[in-house]
């Protein structure tokens, strides 16, 4: 039987992969953006990270997105003043 996390990730490039591992690790680039930009869910994104990440480096990724309020865009205080969508455009300009 086909393992469930294969089927539900949208077949992606290997640029497209390479983008998402970097919006990841980006503290202020929500996972809207990577959504809106690649077409990842959180969950899909977090399977894709464990699959391409080694063990240990999932787990720091994990333990520093768990609870981090920049991540998610609903969860940001007015004060967050930065737009994830260019910060996430910009970096992609200078690569």
């Amino acid at each position: 039987m086909p393992n469930k996390r294969s089927l539900s990730i949208s077949p992606l490039n290997e640029a497209d992969v390479s983008e998402a591992i970097k919006l990841a690790w980006e503290d202020r680039t929500a996972f809207e953006t990577i959504q809106e930009r690649l077409g990842l869910s959180e969950t899909e994104l977090i399977s894709l990270m464990r699959k391409e990440l080694t063990p240990s480096s999932f787990k720091m990724w994990r333990m520093r997105m768990r609870g981090r309020k920049t991540k998610h865009r609903f969860l940001r205080v007015p004060e967050m003043k930065f737009d994830d969508v260019l910060i996430a455009n910009h970096r992609r300009a200078n690569c």
